[in-house]
């Protein structure tokens, strides 16, 4: 009889246990860290707004149609960050070929995102994941 209670309090905490486990979510997606469309947004307009006061790199964007280049920033970020969009937009290289970016003024424009970063309050792992994300783009960017 001992047995018999014993086997079904542990099947009673062998079921806890699995119901506690199923229960936990799958672990989150970079867009779900930097807080799905309304934190891409957040974090886009923060970037926009440190280009805007920049002047090291400002003359890059002078003749960029700003809602455009705020949409398509926003589902390219969507995209790479393993959001629910699917970015369609021009390829990096498209973007920037004639811009001649050096790596200086790349280099800036990284600090300026970072900065954006660390105004909407996304942690540093979490930017360093993201960067991570990014980093392969960069040779197709600087193109001095």
């Amino acid at each position: 009889m001992k047995y018999f209670a014993y086997t079904q309090k542990l099947m009673v905490i062998l079921l806890m246990t699995a119901s506690l486990s199923a229960c936990q979510s799958a672990p989150q997606s970079l867009y779900q860290k930097v807080g799905e469309q309304a934190g891409l947004e957040r974090l886009v307009d923060a970037f926009i707004n440190q280009i805007g006061q920049d002047k090291v790199i400002f003359h890059y964007f002078k003749q960029t149609n700003v809602s455009h280049f705020r949409a398509g920033f926003i589902s390219h970020l969507c995209d790479v960050l393993d959001g629910p969009c699917q970015y369609d937009g021009d390829s990096m290289v498209q973007i920037h070929t004639g811009m001649n970016i050096n790596e200086h003024d790349f280099n800036h424009a990284v600090e300026l995102l970072i900065a954006a970063m660390d105004e909407v309050g996304i942690t540093h792992p979490v930017q360093n994941q993201i960067l991570a994300k990014l980093a392969p783009m960069r040779s197709e960017i600087i193109k001095i």
